[in-house]
């Protein structure tokens, strides 16, 4: 095969395995579907699981999430969506750097926070209070319940049908903020590499993003963070590449080179771990021990310090949390009235109450919801 541009299915499939690392995860190697699927003349199964996590409804109403700020206050900030948009950017690019598969890379990374409520992390808990008795609620575990099942776009089935990898990537997503759910899945191997380098951009991605938003809005001032090695790091890049700018320029610039590097350690950090665990296989990677996708320890401590400023200064300022109990409160008053009033629900909802029960039914809806609409529901449901 010459190094042409492949033209379909079959030839990209041969391509990837000339081109991507021995390591990857080709698509050979997705694991099927739960729902026979007839292949796609041009489009790998990878790519037909990113096409369809782009086109369901569940990834359309990410754009009206809080991921900090509340979104649309301000038309600068990010929403559950950009955050969504920049991890997959940050995660494509780790991917190519280490010839991973970027279309695994990009479904993964464009699904993994669908099960986020409105109202960012304070959504979240508040939901796993009032789901406490009734099995809880997690982010992770409710990405996989809506691309498996709350998705429903085919007559024959419900859910997405993605594939067993991607699913499991969802499932196994991890941050310090996110726990991985595994009950399906084998807990004594790691998640292959392209899930790996998910979660590290994500936190790469918001550590940024959060610094440059708490910026904008006048929450920090650059000279609060001149203790920060990662900070420290950043702005240097700044007055070196461009001494004259505006100081908004060079905040920016900051940001954004303190999220450059931490790729550049990702990336040299995860080449040397896979070369010392002799990886040759992503099967070597499933049974590697440890997770070979890292940063060094000095630059995993640079942003371990970053993100203990941001959870103390930004996250847990003041004003961020009457906002958050606000909401809260929001919540916790519509899913009492919907669960005293059923009728509330649409039909599509009210139909699954015998088969999933209520109170699971009221979860879904409600953590399906926009923070607008959610305000709207509770304007409606606790007039």
């Amino acid at each position: 095969m010459t190094n042409a541009r492949p033209n379909s299915r079959a030839e990209y499939e041969t391509w990837e395995k000339q081109w991507l690392a021995s390591c990857a995860v080709c698509a050979a190697d997705a694991g099927g579907r739960r729902h026979a699927d007839t292949e796609h003349p041009y489009r790998t199964c990878f790519q037909r699981d990113r096409d369809r996590i782009v086109h369901s409804s569940a990834f359309r109403r990410l754009d009206f999430k809080t991921q900090v700020f509340v979104p649309h206050e301000d038309d600068h900030f990010r929403t559950r969506l950009t955050h969504t948009l920049e991890v997959s950017q940050v995660a494509r690019t780790l991917g190519r750097a280490l010839r991973l598969n970027e279309d695994l890379i990009e479904a993964v990374a464009l699904g993994h926070d669908l099960g986020h409520p409105p109202f960012g992390h304070g959504g979240e808990e508040e939901l796993d209070a009032l789901m406490a008795s009734r099995g809880g609620f997690e982010h992770n575990r409710q990405s996989l319940r809506i691309v498996d099942y709350l998705e429903h776009p085919y007559p024959q089935f419900r859910g997405l049908n993605l594939t067993r990898v991607v699913r499991e990537c969802l499932a196994r997503h991890e941050t310090r903020y996110d726990v991985p759910i595994c009950d399906e899945f084998d807990r004594s191997l790691q998640a292959p590499l392209e899930g790996q380098i998910v979660d590290l951009a994500d936190e790469i991605a918001y550590t940024a993003a959060d610094l440059e938003d708490a910026l904008a809005a006048g929450w920090i001032r650059p000279d609060e963070l001149s203790d920060l090695a990662l900070w420290r790091r950043g702005w240097d890049d700044a007055e070196r590449s461009a001494p004259e700018a505006r100081p908004i320029h060079k905040r920016i610039r900051a940001c954004k080179a303190a999220l450059s590097a931490l790729a550049d350690d990702l990336i040299a950090t995860t080449r040397h771990h896979l070369r010392e665990a002799n990886v040759r296989s992503h099967g070597d990677v499933r049974r590697a021990g440890r997770r070979c996708v890292a940063l060094s320890a000095e630059t995993k401590q640079a942003l371990d310090e970053m993100q203990g400023f941001l959870l103390e200064h930004v996250y847990r300022d003041p004003r961020n949390v009457e906002q958050e109990q606000a909401s809260r409160a929001l919540m916790r008053e519509l899913f009492s009235a919907l669960v005293a009033g059923p009728h509330l629900l649409p039909t599509r909802y009210r139909q699954r109450i015998e088969s999933d029960g209520l109170d699971r039914v009221v979860c879904d809806y409600v953590a399906g919801m926009t923070d607008r609409f959610c305000e709207k529901e509770h304007a409606r449901a606790c007039r």
